[in-house]
């Protein structure tokens, strides 16, 4: 026997949801895979100086996203067809992924919290190593040139922060990004520090908005589907 009534509305607001969260799912995966082949982060973390690579920390909540955003379409189709249905055994199982899947993405965003500020410490550590190395070096065939090059041209700056950061393009204008004049060099060239901080705290409040967008919908789906099942339960029992 179908659900009738309230349960009934229910039931395809239920699967609107669930449209809306397949929807976000594919999103999800979209930005991810964006984030994993952008230009400028992938000129960067694919950097090698000597026998240290760049370190890579980003791509493990990369991954993540990646995941969730898959794991997310098939958990929405599920749902949608759940709902359609009117199965509580495939509204359990819904359930049950909903649950796993927030307690991942809590744990992916406690994790990214944590790490939010390491990611960017550590490639500027990564690039003052390389700064370090092409101050001292002679040949342009020098490793720590062509990383901090590479730095550079990717993000349109100039040296770490502080005075020597200030002063490099004057001296070794030959690492630097081109100005028209000595002035522009001088003082059109920024922080190579700073963007790298932009680079990836725009980047990681973009994963943070989408996580909260996704929690509250699964917030919503998992009340619904509750609701649902109770409902389907006592159309059964009368």
């Amino acid at each position: 026997m179908g659900v009738e009534g309230c349960t009934k509305c229910i039931k395809y607001l239920l699967f609107v949801f669930n449209f809306i969260f397949w929807l976000a799912g594919g999103i999800i995966l979209g930005v991810a895979l964006w984030l994993r082949h952008d230009s400028q982060t992938t000129n960067i973390l694919y950097l090698q100086l000597g026998d240290k690579q760049a370190p890579n920390t980003f791509y493990v909540g990369i991954y993540i996203l990646i995941a969730v955003g898959a794991v997310m379409m098939f958990v929405g189709f599920l749902g949608c067809y759940g709902a359609i249905q009117e199965s509580q055994c495939l509204l359990g199982t819904f359930f049950t992924c909903l649950v796993i899947l927030f307690a991942c993405e809590v744990a992916a965003g406690i994790w990214g919290f944590v790490n939010k500020d390491q990611i960017a410490k550590d490639v500027k550590q990564f690039y003052d190593h390389a700064f370090q190395q092409a101050l001292m070096a002679e040949s342009d065939s020098s490793n720590g040139r062509a990383v901090v090059k590479t730095f550079h041209e990717t993000l349109d700056c100039c040296g770490p922060d502080g005075v020597l950061g200030s002063v490099t393009p004057l001296w070794r204008d030959d690492l630097c990004p081109k100005k028209d004049s000595v002035l522009k060099t001088l003082f059109e060239n920024t922080s190579c520090h700073k963007k790298i901080d932009e680079l990836f705290s725009g980047k990681l409040y973009l994963i943070g908005i989408a996580a909260i967008v996704v929690a509250v919908i699964m917030i919503f789906e998992m009340i619904l589907s509750m609701v649902l099942c109770c409902g389907i339960r006592n159309s059964s029992v009368y």
